[in-house]
């Protein structure tokens, strides 16, 4: 991956749905919910404010230095994720992409849960508030961001529920750091819904396909541990300490030199999904690394040479 930042190619074409989804979203709102942002006295707003200002926000977004906190605020629902909060988790990861100064961006549940998945009881009562396009180039899905493709790393820090729809936001990140109390699974399977927001694609290629299968047919709860050996969770960490322990590896992420790392990141992704032969993956790899080489590889090995980093430390 070069110095330039890779565009995703459906970005315009989110931005457009954004809108849209968004005046959808408020015209039929139900009166208990409030339309809702994603703001903070240190990020970008992700989201239309109430009039005034006031009411709960769907999403609430933090900047940590380089590092944006993307939280999901609907405890009340252990955050299933309805239209509206599926807009406001668009525009947050839109900005967070957006945003040169940014470099991890960190999804999290707040109130104990991750995600319980998409909000079926506005579903029961408000067929209509789904609004699906089959071109997956034109849409966001109907979770949000999880068609969207990141030049940069998003971890998600798990607690308590991340299933159906909520495990496969959690897909979208490329490292899951997971609370002991932290429960996958597909439990939309017992109700018909499937997964469309990349579930049936991500979970195959992170755990294999004979895992994958296990959770798809069966839809049964898988614990921290599990996950962990699975290779869907990173990191166990004690209950109420992911978000923190996720900050904290984002923070370490960051330190490292952006460019290269980013380069070998975007280059991983396409050996697994993009790539059709083994020759064309190492081709993409030489070609994105070797643009690095002047830029950090150079000052880096000056580095290295008056014994910074050497036996392994960071």
């Amino acid at each position: 991956m070069s110095g330039q930042r890779v565009r995703n190619p459906a970005r315009l074409l989110f931005r457009a749905a954004l809108g849209s989804r968004r005046a959808a979203t408020a015209a039929g709102a139900s009166a208990r919910e409030t339309p809702a942002a994603s703001s903070s006295s240190s990020s970008a707003a992700a989201g239309a404010g109430t009039p005034g200002g006031e009411g709960k926000k769907n999403v609430v977004t933090e900047r940590h230095g380089t590092i944006m906190t993307i939280g999901i605020n609907r405890p009340e629902a252990r955050n299933a994720v309805n239209q509206e909060t599926a807009a406001n988790l668009l525009q947050a990861f839109t900005s967070f992409e957006d945003d040169t100064s940014l470099t991890v961006a960190v999804l999290h549940g707040i109130g104990g849960n991750f995600c319980a998945g998409y909000d079926l009881k506005e579903l029961a009562h408000n067929p209509t508030s789904i609004k699906l396009e089959q071109d997956v180039t034109k849409c966001p899905g109907p979770m949000g961001p999880s068609r969207m493709k990141f030049s940069k790393p998003v971890i998600a820090a798990v607690s308590g529920y991340a299933v159906a729809g909520g495990l496969e936001l959690s897909l979208l990140a490329d490292l899951r750091v997971v609370e002991q109390n932290a429960i996958f699974g597909v439990f939309c399977r017992r109700f018909g819904v499937p997964l469309i927001d990349g579930g049936t694609v991500r979970l195959p290629r992170l755990i294999g396909l004979s895992r994958a299968l296990d959770l798809i047919l069966t839809g049964r709860p898988v614990g921290a541990q599990e996950a962990y050996e699975f290779g869907l969770a990173n990191r166990i960490v004690p209950n109420g300490q992911a978000l923190q322990s996720a900050v904290e590896l984002a923070n370490q992420i960051s330190a490292f030199p952006q460019q290269c790392m980013q380069g070998d990141r975007s280059s991983a992704y396409y050996s697994v999904f993009d790539a059709t032969s083994f020759t064309e993956a190492l081709q993409f790899e030489f070609d994105a690394g070797v643009q690095v080489i002047s830029k950090e590889s150079l000052p880096g090995a000056k580095t290295f040479s008056l014994g910074v980093g050497r036996g392994g430390k960071l």
